[in-house]
């Protein structure tokens, strides 16, 4: 074990969400890299989820125009390597999508094999996949990259529609973990 500790801060945003609003859980970070962030346990220790946590700075502000600031929280983009999502340990992946105008924090809750799933059928086999995930303010969760102007306007409006790019049944959905906060 290296004596340094050290978490980023979408970790950190994790965890103390967890310890904030599942009080009968523990957090447990490993102490070397191993796929998994966090590992989040029932008060007792015997049962367990696992997750990979990615954080991203908010886009909305710095690289998207007027036009979307009003309809949307926040927009994240992640470099994901399909070979280490294929085969992810963690049972799921937790992207933080911290919102700088609003300081809205959402989180995108989802088991790796789905996200495979979906960013390869979106994306196509390609080895680094570049995803961006945006928040609205009525709270759906879609992955944007490649999308035309009009169909991010769309998206922006509250109308679009193209069910393998909503990622909104994973928005701040902590079943897993509510179900150990016994």
């Amino acid at each position: 074990m290296k004596p340094l500790f050290t978490i980023h801060a979408g970790e950190y945003l994790v965890g103390s969400h967890i310890e904030q609003q599942f009080r009968h859980t523990n957090v447990w970070v490993p102490s070397r890299d191993t796929g998994v962030d966090l590992l989040v346990s029932d008060r007792r220790n015997r049962r367990a989820v696992s997750l990979q946590v990615k954080f991203s700075k908010d886009f909305l502000v710095t690289h998207m125009g007027p036009v979307f600031h009003k309809e949307l929280r926040a927009c994240g983009w992640w470099t994901i390597d399909q070979n280490k999502l294929r085969t992810s340990p963690a049972d799921f992946w937790v992207f933080v999508v911290h919102g700088f105008a609003r300081r809205t924090i959402d989180f995108v809750i989802v088991p790796p094999r789905e996200l495979w799933r979906r960013l390869r059928s979106i994306h196509g086999p390609q080895k680094m996949i570049q995803s961006y995930l945006w928040v609205t303010e009525g709270r759906r969760c879609w992955e944007t990259r490649g999308l035309q102007r009009k169909d991010q306007l769309r998206i922006a409006d509250g109308v679009y529609r193209a069910p393998k790019r909503e990622f909104t049944k994973w928005l701040n959905q902590w079943g897993p973990v509510a179900r150990l906060n016994k």
